[in-house]
């Protein structure tokens, strides 16, 4: 395979250098150039632009071999290692096809004209520029301390400028999200202000149910232990935690429910999934145990006076209550 590319790249070469000559031939009469430093400038830039396509398949062929590397063979979980290593393979792939071009370019022009004294004017304009374009000096210095304390990755939920989803793509400017329902948003680097990063170290889901205040407290709490128990020994859903799930026990008194709570402490990104089917299973064994979620109710008391008639008030609110 790597022969027959080869074999057609030399092709490719010896058929450009063919009619790269009839070019210059035509040049040559037409201008009344130099045949010589003609063609020696032509295969400067020849050369120029050959080293640069090099150049380019070398940092494709570095990001690669470094995603390659932190590819630990495990598609179900994606390490941080692998994040990391993803992120530095799209920002090599970016900024070094940018950095060569602009390189290959300016020594292309090198060629024909002294581009010492176009650099010295870069530079000077640079420095302008630069004052009326703080907003993207901002950026990039952002997107450069982003990268190098590895604040998040590719793959990485954050929350970031009021907008929360995936991180799809990062360059030294702009991270670009995807939330759940497929919108795609682009941040400037320079508008991060805190980032919430929900899946770097560990995740934690936290599950709250509910029970009616009429059923025994002490049972419903045990049956809850028991289900998390049989859940943090579940042989597809143990490799996602990151130690067993903890019952807090009750949470809170609501106006028609005691509230028990849950801890699920997982690996990152499989904190909503283990939450989902902890709430499955716990509604399901609720069945079974004929435990009933409860529903929200009211009650209202009535206060008579000037011996109202009991009966007749009853018979008035009976027919509200059915639905009438």
């Amino acid at each position: 395979m790597m022969r027959g590319q080869a074999a057609l790249f030399l092709g490719v070469i010896v058929l450009s250098l063919l009619s790269l000559a009839d070019v210059i031939d035509r040049l040559v009469e037409v201008l009344r150039l130099d045949r010589e430093g003609v063609i020696r400038a032509a295969f400067r830039v020849l050369g120029i632009w050959i080293l640069a396509w090099l150049a380019i398949r070398v940092v494709r062929l570095t990001a690669e071999r470094i995603e390659s590397a932190v590819d630990d063979g495990d598609d179900a979980i994606t390490t941080m290692r692998e994040r990391r290593g993803r992120t530095i393979s799209q920002l090599l792939r970016s900024v070094g096809r940018i950095a060569i071009v602009t390189i290959a370019i300016l020594l292309t022009f090198n060629v024909f004209i002294n581009i010492a004294p176009i650099l010295a004017g870069a530079g000077i304009l640079g420095l302008a520029v630069s004052f009326g374009a703080q907003s993207l000096v901002k950026d990039v210095i952002s997107g450069f301390f982003i990268l190098s304390e590895n604040q998040f990755g590719l793959g990485d939920v954050i929350e970031v400028a009021g907008k929360a989803g995936v991180v799809e793509r990062m360059t030294l400017r702009v991270v670009v999200l995807r939330d759940l329902e497929g919108a795609m948003h682009i941040v400037p680097n320079g508008e991060l202000k805190v980032v919430t990063n929900r899946t770097r170290g560990w995740a934690r889901s936290v599950v709250d149910i509910g029970v009616p205040y009429d059923v025994d407290l002490d049972r419903a709490i045990a049956v809850v232990r028991d289900e998390a128990a049989q859940f943090s020994t579940d042989s597809v859903w143990a490799v996602q935690f990151d130690g067993p799930v903890e019952v807090l026990g009750v949470e809170s008194l609501g106006e028609s429910a005691i509230v028990i709570r849950t801890l699920i402490r997982t690996q990152p990104g499989s904190q909503w999934g283990a939450g989902r089917e902890f709430r499955r299973r716990l509604i399901l064994r609720f069945d079974r145990e004929g435990i009933q979620i409860p529903l929200p109710e009211r009650r209202v008391h009535l206060l008579l006076e000037n011996g109202a008639d009991v009966e007749t008030l009853a018979s008035t609110v009976r027919p509200g209550v059915g639905g009438r």
